[in-house]
């Protein structure tokens, strides 16, 4: 018995310690691809600066430098920001490609569609807060200050700042599908739950809309009602999902 034990414990920590190395593998693997990542960022952060200066359709703002740090470190946020952006789809595949073993072939199939899934998702936000929510935003700031009669002078970094807070709720507010998605998939989230929620959800994503958007109805409306529509999108993807997973249990 003592004998039998000792085999299964020693089977256990060889497993383990399989795992563990793997997992060790796929972080080093990540860790490269981010330091590489983190190059690229550092290459082409003074393009994206630029490009963010001059593409905001008809406003422009001066940047000022308030101290000799705010340069470096507006260029060290950006090409940290380029090397996030571009590890976290491979950083996703790698937590999938360790989870696979213990995952059917169709299970295995659809959750690896949730790595470029989710990337693309978080991008569409990014763009919708920049090119529709951001330049309104950025607008009524601009007539405030211009009522009260202040002089405009705008700092690099609080200005990148600014921007990398809203832009960055955006994109994981786009998320929204597959996170629905998934909450179906492990049974936490049902149709007669959505119609449940979803009043609450409408005043939930009303008030976030009118916290990240100027304070003016136009500006309410424009974020608030993609953010319904995203939810009600992601209702249905995760309705019809449920609707299947149950059709398959029945057969």
């Amino acid at each position: 018995m003592s004998k039998t034990m000792g085999k299964a414990a020693e089977a256990i920590d060889s497993d383990l310690i399989s795992h563990l190395t793997e997992l060790r593998k796929r972080l080093i693997f990540v860790a490269g691809w981010f330091i590489a990542s983190l190059c690229a960022g550092l290459y082409v952060a003074p393009r994206i600066l630029t490009f963010v200066k001059g593409h905001l359709g008809s406003i422009e703002v001066e940047w000022s430098v308030f101290a000799l740090s705010d340069g470096i470190a507006v260029y060290m946020k950006c090409a940290l920001l380029v090397g996030i952006i571009l590890t976290l789809p491979f950083l996703m595949y790698h937590l999938w490609a360790f989870a696979r073993p213990g995952m059917t072939e169709n299970e295995a199939k659809s959750t690896l569609l949730y790595v470029p899934t989710s990337s693309l998702l978080f991008v569409c936000g990014v763009l919708f807060g920049y090119t529709v929510a951001l330049p309104m935003m950025i607008k009524f700031m601009i007539k405030l200050n211009q009522s009260m009669g202040a002089n405009e002078v705008y700092g690099i970094q609080h200005y990148m700042s600014f921007l990398i807070s809203f832009l960055l709720p955006m994109g994981i507010a786009f998320e929204m599908p597959l996170v629905m998605t998934f909450l179906t998939r492990i049974g936490m989230l049902t149709p007669d739950k959505l119609k449940q929620v979803r009043k609450y959800a409408y005043v939930g994503l009303a008030i976030v809309g009118t916290l990240i958007s100027p304070p003016d109805f136009v500006s309410h409306l424009s974020v608030t009602l993609p953010l319904i529509v995203l939810f009600e999108i992601s209702a249905f993807i995760s309705t019809r999902y449920y609707r299947r997973k149950l059709a398959m249990q029945t057969i």
